[in-house]
């Protein structure tokens, strides 16, 4: 029989363990994107056929976000969560055994799908939150997810560029098999929440989506803000190296700066927790549009200092768009608490659609206008995710569902 550990027994190591877990296993979606010259020097790939990776990684990720996540409302998130995490181990060890594009497209894209544990340990650690301090327990797993997200491409860069691509894979897939070992000793059973079939888990979907208009408003504006995210992460490593000579270990560093950000994801859940999720997402989605729009500043500086106003504007658009995204799911997570599973896969299949579009945007905006072409695209769905936040009547949605 299921059984969940009451919320009062849980201790913080376990949620430690859990945004650790989040975090290295979120990572395995953008290890590429730091290694990408070195994919296409080995692999002879063109900048298109390099797109491809991180967008077919992103759309694998909402595909198993859609088609896999509800089934957390229907069986033990542990067992998923160690289904997946052996899967992931497996097709990260087979990336590194790739020797041309179209096995290498295929691999990415099982990588995206098997990499969705991450999305189902973050409901798992609001099942766990003691009252009052779910927005907080749901920023620090998210401050891990978040950490793995930006620090895997300085990680990835420093290692592929001392040791080669195919050996970051390898230890990728030795990280997620001790990962899955560890949630499956120290984390407990949950309970099943729903005892609906699988069909008609997916279509009590549909009927969420239509329920509620704060669910709609929370996915299209994270989804218009990962757009942006991921143009600017899918071609600041192409971009570095023709534009400054510079490798894809330099690519990975800016990954610390945009880190600085993430750093802020408790505070944004605890904010959240008390002045409501609907201010905090509006100040997210502003400051997301002011950091990408600063990069357009880039022609009047040398290239010491354009490097640092894109590490600025790294620093600034990863904390409006993390800050941004926990608000989003704790307003999320409120709508309907038997229903988090198919709340949280609806939020993120949006969220992970506007991440491969911004891979295929990105890279076509940049082979036809260049950087400014990528900055223009960031800086435009930034600001219409602000006007997402800012439409007559948000205020209202948000405080309808803090009532709730």
């Amino acid at each position: 029989m299921n059984t969940t550990t009451p919320a009062s027994a849980v201790s913080r190591w376990v949620i430690f363990l859990l945004a650790i877990a989040a975090g290295f296993s979120v990572a395995a979606i953008y290890y590429a994107q730091p290694l990408l010259p070195l994919m296409g020097r080995d692999l002879r790939l063109g900048v298109e056929g390099m797109g491809m990776v991180p967008t077919l990684t992103q759309a694998g990720y909402a595909l198993g976000i859609l088609f896999l996540l509800p089934l957390g409302d229907r069986h033990d998130r542990r067992t998923l969560i160690l289904i997946k995490s052996t899967a992931l181990a497996l097709v990260l060890l087979g990336c590194s055994l790739v020797t041309e594009l179209h096995s290498l497209l295929v691999v990415s894209l099982l990588i995206g799908m098997a990499a969705t544990m991450a999305q189902d340990i973050v409901p798992a650690a609001a099942i766990l939150a003691p009252e009052g301090k779910q927005g907080k327990t749901v920023g620090t797993v998210m401050t891990g997810l978040l950490l793995g997200i930006l620090l895997s491409r300085t990680i990835s860069g420093v290692v592929g560029e001392a040791f080669g691509w195919r050996v970051m894979y390898q230890l990728a897939a030795i990280s997620i098999a001790a990962i899955g070992v560890a949630i499956w000793v120290i984390i407990p059973r949950f309970s099943v929440h729903t005892t609906l079939s699988y069909p008609a888990l997916m279509r009590s979907m549909e009927h969420l989506w239509r329920r509620y208009p704060a669910l709609r408003r929370a996915a299209l504006a994270q989804g218009f803000l990962s757009i942006a995210f991921s143009a600017f992460w899918s071609t600041l490593a192409v971009m570095l190296l023709e534009r400054y000579h510079l490798g894809s270990a330099v690519a990975g560093g800016f990954g610390i700066a945009g880190a600085a950000g993430a750093l802020a994801a408790p505070l944004a859940g605890g904010l959240a927790d008390k002045l409501g999720a609907g201010k905090v997402t509006q100040l997210g989605a502003g400051l997301v549009t002011i950091s990408f729009a600063l990069m357009f500043l880039m022609p009047a500086f040398g290239v010491e200092g354009q490097l640092i106003l894109i590490a600025i504007s790294a620093v600034g658009f990863d904390l409006g768009l993390q800050s941004s995204l926990v608000a989003h799911q704790n307003l999320v997570y409120g709508l309907e608490p038997q229903a988090r599973g198919r709340l949280n896969a609806l939020l993120f299949t949006v969220i992970f659609i506007g991440m491969a579009l911004g891979s295929a945007l990105g890279s076509k905006m940049y082979a036809l206008a260049g950087w400014p072409g990528v900055v223009a695209l960031a800086t435009v769905t930034g600001a219409i995710a602000l006007v997402i936040r800012l439409t007559e009547g948000s205020g209202r949605v948000a405080a309808a569902v803090e009532q709730r």
